[in-house]
């Protein structure tokens, strides 16, 4: 593959694993989700070598069968809730996590202050009275800092004691965050390109009426909500729904003032 995608790695994977003959899958994506979905596959009966590395080898099978399989913590979830602890200047312990697949977000989330102790299933995260800007962050394919955590780690940044960059690699047009998070008074300047953005951190966010566009950047306005002053408003929640189950009920256990307040809004304080 020209580019080592994920969704086209995990859908090659699947047709491969029936097709008549091998199929071998080069400069294939490496996360952690694409040995999952090979462990659960192969636990069916497939024939997988080498997921999770750059070369992928499927030898087609006849049949798969039934079978029980446990999928593996949700990385970005995870990486989610220790940014919201974060913004809030808070402190967060999660178990069962696979600390490993972490180690890109837990770096970043250290250079902006944040106290992190961790063991193999298990990261406690301490937020300092301040955060620190990071000088420069690209998101990258696995192992490199994963997209899906991009706005969460703008969200957070837009409070940092300084001037933090951000350049997006991954994927195109992946900023329409933005001139929500600048509703809620974020200093944020995207270049020409669309590719990076300069974030001049400030003291505080202001809580608006702002709308989620997607899936990650609804999660990047509940950060933001989180650690605003007054109330924050965020329509087209379902984006933010597709990938977080409950997240509203997990936060509240962890002291946030959030609800559903119909099936497209978030509303929080």
């Amino acid at each position: 593959m020209d580019f080592p995608s994920v969704g086209a790695t995990e859908n090659i994977m699947l047709v491969a694993a029936k097709a008549k003959g091998t199929t071998v899958i080069t400069n294939a994506a490496r996360e952690p989700e694409i040995a999952d979905l090979a462990g659960f596959l192969n636990g069916m009966g497939a024939n997988i070598r080498g997921a999770g590395t750059g070369k992928v080898v499927i030898t087609g099978v006849s049949r798969l069968n039934a079978a029980e399989y446990r999928v593996m913590p949700d990385r970005i979830v995870a990486g989610t809730y220790l940014t919201a602890a974060a913004i809030t200047g808070g402190e967060i312990e999660l178990i069962d996590v696979v600390t490993e697949h972490l180690e890109p977000i837990l770096s970043k989330l250290e250079e902006t202050g944040c106290e992190i102790k961790k063991t193999k299933d298990k990261v406690m995260l301490v937020a300092p009275e301040k955060l620190k800007p990071i000088a420069q962050m690209r998101t990258l394919p696995h192992p490199g800092f994963p997209t899906d955590m991009q706005a969460q780690m703008m969200a957070l940044l837009s409070l940092a004691a300084g001037t933090s960059v951000i350049t997006e690699t991954v994927f195109e047009a992946r900023t329409k965050h933005i001139a929500e998070l600048m509703r809620m008074g974020a200093d944020i300047i995207l270049s020409p390109d669309g590719r990076t953005s300069v974030i001049k951190g400030i003291k505080r966010l202001e809580g608006a009426s702002v709308e989620a566009t997607d899936l990650r950047g609804g999660a990047a306005l509940i950060l933001a909500g989180l650690a605003a002053e007054g109330k924050t408003v965020i329509t087209n929640s379902e984006h933010v729904q597709r990938g977080y189950e409950s997240i509203e009920k997990d936060l509240t256990l962890l002291g946030a003032d959030i609800s559903y307040i119909n099936e497209s809004k978030i509303v929080e304080s």
